[in-house]
């Protein structure tokens, strides 16, 4: 094995729609199906497994857990996996494992004027905007804050498979795509 197939532990979560709490033989059926590394959770109304799953790379790691998931005889599809992409100031110190002050400077532009900090993109008007996690580490990255060019890697994988897990619905697609017609033909 070279340095590059070493196995490691990935942690993540992945929700789960068309099962719930009462679907009978949930748990043997996921077990069977793979999922003997995942603790089953249940939160308002929701299914989401929490995976600890050994795996060369977070993406072969998430891309086997959903596989396993959806062959399981349940019905089960994976609707999205977390960690998310949209993240409050407090939870990317929590990611960080740095306190919120130094966040809150960072974002202010108080510290690492370099590159300016990104702009949150959504709840601008609340106490706790968010901001993609994404962009956050990919501006760490460029600010030598992290040196792990991985982490930056998994932020985007994660982003992406929700995007493409959000896409799967024919429905929503087609209203996208539709959407996003309209969109191109009226800035021209």
């Amino acid at each position: 094995m070279t340095k590059k197939e070493i196995q490691q532990r990935h942690e993540f979560t992945l929700v789960l729609k068309n099962v719930d709490e009462s679907t009978s033989n949930l748990e043997d059926s996921l077990y069977e199906a793979g999922c003997d590394d995942a603790l089953i959770n249940f939160r308002n109304g929701a299914v989401y497994l929490d995976f600890n799953r050994e795996a060369t790379t977070l993406e072969e790691a998430v891309l086997n857990a959903i596989k396993d998931v959806e062959s399981s005889s349940i019905g089960a599809i994976v609707a999205t996996v977390a960690p998310e992409d949209l993240v409050t100031e407090s939870e990317v110190a929590k990611r960080l494992h740095v306190k919120r002050q130094a966040v809150s400077l960072w974002m202010k532009g108080e510290r690492r004027k370099t590159h300016s900090f990104p702009k949150p993109i959504m709840k601008l008007g609340d106490r706790s905007p968010l901001w993609k996690w994404c962009e956050i580490v990919e501006w760490l990255y460029q600010n030598r804050l992290i040196e792990e060019k991985k982490l930056l890697e998994n932020a985007t994988f994660l982003e992406n498979i929700n995007s493409i897990l959000a896409d799967r619905n024919a429905i929503d697609r087609k209203s996208r795509q539709s959407l996003l017609k309209k969109f191109k033909n009226s800035s021209h």
